[in-house]
Protein backbone atom coordinates (compact mmCIF):
# COMPACT_ATOMS: atom_id res chain seq x y z
CA UNK A 1 0.00 0.00 0.00
CA UNK A 2 3.05 2.44 0.99
CA UNK A 3 4.09 1.66 -2.61
CA UNK A 4 0.86 2.47 -4.66
CA UNK A 5 0.62 5.63 -2.12
CA UNK A 6 4.37 6.79 -3.30
CA UNK A 7 3.83 5.80 -7.45
CA UNK A 8 0.59 7.73 -7.38
CA UNK A 9 1.99 10.71 -5.49
CA UNK A 10 4.86 11.02 -8.31
CA UNK A 11 2.13 10.60 -10.71
CA UNK A 12 0.66 13.63 -9.45
CA UNK A 13 3.70 15.24 -9.43
CA UNK A 14 4.71 14.99 -12.60
CA UNK A 15 1.35 15.58 -14.23
CA UNK A 16 1.64 18.93 -12.53
CA UNK A 17 5.29 19.91 -14.00
CA UNK A 18 4.88 18.62 -17.57
CA UNK A 19 2.26 21.25 -18.69
CA UNK A 20 4.69 23.64 -17.16
CA UNK A 21 7.50 22.42 -19.93
CA UNK A 22 7.21 22.16 -23.91
CA UNK A 23 9.83 20.89 -26.31
CA UNK A 24 9.13 23.22 -29.31
CA UNK A 25 9.23 21.85 -33.07
CA UNK A 26 12.32 23.58 -34.65
CA UNK A 27 12.54 24.57 -38.13
CA UNK A 28 15.97 25.85 -40.14
CA UNK A 29 15.43 29.12 -41.58
CA UNK A 30 16.77 27.68 -44.52
CA UNK A 31 15.85 23.84 -44.81
CA UNK A 32 18.52 23.17 -47.70
CA UNK A 33 21.29 24.80 -45.88
CA UNK A 34 23.92 22.38 -44.23
CA UNK A 35 24.12 24.28 -41.28
CA UNK A 36 27.45 23.64 -39.20
CA UNK A 37 25.40 23.40 -35.75
CA UNK A 38 22.75 21.02 -35.82
CA UNK A 39 20.23 22.12 -33.38
CA UNK A 40 18.03 18.72 -31.90
CA UNK A 41 15.45 20.72 -29.38
CA UNK A 42 14.04 23.72 -27.35
CA UNK A 43 13.15 23.88 -24.38
CA UNK A 44 10.59 26.29 -22.91
CA UNK A 45 9.79 26.45 -19.32
CA UNK A 46 6.65 27.25 -18.07
CA UNK A 47 4.98 26.62 -21.27
CA UNK A 48 3.11 28.75 -22.08
CA UNK A 49 5.63 31.56 -20.87
CA UNK A 50 3.62 33.82 -18.26
CA UNK A 51 3.79 37.54 -18.36
CA UNK A 52 5.56 39.20 -16.01
CA UNK A 53 7.62 35.75 -15.22
CA UNK A 54 10.88 34.48 -15.93
CA UNK A 55 11.38 32.20 -18.76
CA UNK A 56 13.76 29.78 -19.59
CA UNK A 57 14.00 28.64 -23.31
CA UNK A 58 17.23 25.63 -23.28
CA UNK A 59 18.41 24.95 -26.90
CA UNK A 60 20.43 21.58 -27.21
CA UNK A 61 22.80 21.06 -30.23
CA UNK A 62 25.82 19.48 -31.56
CA UNK A 63 28.63 20.82 -33.66
CA UNK A 64 31.74 19.44 -35.64
CA UNK A 65 33.65 21.73 -34.64
CA UNK A 66 34.74 23.50 -31.39
CA UNK A 67 33.59 27.01 -31.25
CA UNK A 68 36.05 30.06 -29.24
CA UNK A 69 32.90 32.63 -29.13
CA UNK A 70 30.46 34.38 -30.74
CA UNK A 71 27.07 36.13 -30.42
CA UNK A 72 23.41 35.49 -30.59
CA UNK A 73 20.83 37.38 -32.75
CA UNK A 74 17.16 36.61 -31.44
CA UNK A 75 14.20 37.95 -33.42
CA UNK A 76 10.59 38.07 -32.51
CA UNK A 77 7.32 38.81 -34.00
CA UNK A 78 4.46 38.93 -33.00
CA UNK A 79 1.23 37.78 -35.73
CA UNK A 80 3.65 38.39 -38.18
CA UNK A 81 4.95 42.17 -36.96
CA UNK A 82 8.53 41.89 -35.90
CA UNK A 83 8.41 43.55 -32.71
CA UNK A 84 11.81 43.08 -31.46
CA UNK A 85 15.27 42.25 -31.66
CA UNK A 86 18.45 41.38 -29.27
CA UNK A 87 22.09 40.43 -29.48
CA UNK A 88 23.72 38.09 -27.02
CA UNK A 89 27.37 37.04 -26.62
CA UNK A 90 28.01 33.80 -27.21
CA UNK A 91 29.55 32.38 -24.27
CA UNK A 92 26.86 34.56 -21.58
CA UNK A 93 24.66 31.82 -22.78
CA UNK A 94 26.93 28.85 -22.89
CA UNK A 95 30.57 27.55 -21.50
CA UNK A 96 33.34 28.95 -24.01
CA UNK A 97 35.11 27.48 -25.60
CA UNK A 98 31.91 24.96 -26.91
CA UNK A 99 33.52 21.82 -27.43
CA UNK A 100 32.84 19.27 -30.52
CA UNK A 101 29.35 17.60 -29.47
CA UNK A 102 26.60 18.09 -27.83
CA UNK A 103 26.15 21.41 -25.91
CA UNK A 104 22.86 23.75 -24.48
CA UNK A 105 22.37 27.24 -25.19
CA UNK A 106 20.19 28.79 -22.07
CA UNK A 107 18.45 32.01 -21.58
CA UNK A 108 16.66 33.44 -19.64
CA UNK A 109 14.39 36.27 -19.39
CA UNK A 110 11.99 38.38 -17.81
CA UNK A 111 8.54 39.29 -19.56
CA UNK A 112 6.83 42.74 -18.88
CA UNK A 113 3.85 42.53 -16.96
CA UNK A 114 2.14 44.20 -20.16
CA UNK A 115 3.21 41.80 -23.04
CA UNK A 116 0.24 40.67 -24.70
CA UNK A 117 -1.16 37.10 -24.42
CA UNK A 118 -0.84 34.84 -27.80
CA UNK A 119 1.20 33.53 -30.67
CA UNK A 120 4.96 34.67 -31.20
CA UNK A 121 7.76 33.63 -33.39
CA UNK A 122 11.29 33.71 -32.46
CA UNK A 123 14.11 33.21 -35.32
CA UNK A 124 17.45 32.89 -33.77
CA UNK A 125 20.83 33.06 -35.61
CA UNK A 126 24.06 31.47 -34.18
CA UNK A 127 27.44 33.06 -35.36
CA UNK A 128 31.15 32.47 -34.53
CA UNK A 129 33.78 35.31 -33.64
CA UNK A 130 34.16 35.83 -37.62
CA UNK A 131 30.57 36.45 -38.24
CA UNK A 132 30.22 33.22 -40.13
CA UNK A 133 26.55 31.85 -39.63
CA UNK A 134 26.37 28.22 -38.03
CA UNK A 135 22.54 27.78 -37.89
CA UNK A 136 19.03 29.48 -38.17
CA UNK A 137 16.28 28.48 -36.26
CA UNK A 138 12.89 29.56 -36.03
CA UNK A 139 10.14 28.11 -33.68
CA UNK A 140 6.79 28.98 -32.51
CA UNK A 141 5.88 29.96 -28.77
CA UNK A 142 2.81 31.04 -27.03
CA UNK A 143 2.70 33.62 -24.26
CA UNK A 144 -0.65 33.23 -21.82
CA UNK A 145 -3.30 35.20 -19.93
CA UNK A 146 -2.22 35.02 -16.85
CA UNK A 147 0.24 37.79 -15.66
CA UNK A 148 1.70 38.11 -12.00
CA UNK A 149 2.76 40.98 -11.82
CA UNK A 150 0.28 42.81 -9.49
CA UNK A 151 1.84 46.60 -10.53
CA UNK A 152 0.38 46.38 -14.37
CA UNK A 153 -2.57 48.21 -13.18
CA UNK A 154 0.07 51.00 -12.15
CA UNK A 155 2.09 50.96 -15.11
Amino acid sequence: MAQFKLIASLLVSLCLVLPLTQAKDVNYCDKKADYDVKVKAVEIIPYPVARGKPASFSISATTGESISGGKLVIEVSYFGWHIHSETHDLCSETSCPVSTGDFVIAHSQDLPGYTPPGSYSLKMRLYDGNKHELTCIAFDFDIGFASSDSSVADS
